[in-house]
């Protein structure tokens, strides 16, 4: 049987639409690539926005503010130490961009003007942490990303 240049070209298209079809498909219902790019409640998020705005700008008009490094038991969070830590309250959220399943909050308890967050929690790869505190009825907000 003799296969003619449009018959030829048919079958190409076809065997390439599969092969695209087939990277679809798997790429959809593999666990394994599931990426979450957005938060789950982003309209609710997005309705305290402003608030936000004004925490993060409280936040970088403070002469000393929030620093965040990495050390040998985790992420230390060091607060400023011209703040009574008594005083300070609020949430660390540090969100993983790509797997909802490993974001986590922690509630701001001091001992001292800093916080560790235990190196078991976190595995390596990119981060987002949030700081929102608050001192004297006065919010403030420190974003970051990092690579653990």
């Amino acid at each position: 049987m003799k296969i003619n240049w449009g018959t030829a070209i048919v079958l190409v298209f076809i065997g390439f639409i599969s092969f695209i079809l087939f990277f679809v498909v798997r790429m959809n219902t593999d666990k394994k690539f599931e990426h979450d790019l957005v938060t789950e409640d982003y309209y609710k998020k997005e309705l305290a926005f402003q608030q936000e705005i004004n925490a993060e700008k409280n936040g970088n008009a403070l002469k000393n503010n929030v620093v965040v490094k990495k050390n040998t038991e985790g992420l230390l969070v060091v607060f400023p130490k011209d703040k009574d830590f008594t005083e300070v309250s609020g949430i660390i959220s540090l969100y993983r961009p790509s797997n909802k399943k490993l974001d986590f909050q922690i509630p701001i308890i001091l001992q001292s003007s800093e916080i560790i967050v235990p190196k078991n929690q976190l595995i390596e790869g990119r981060w987002d942490i949030s700081v929102n505190w608050q001192y004297k009825n006065t919010s403030y907000l420190f974003k970051e990303s990092f690579t653990y």
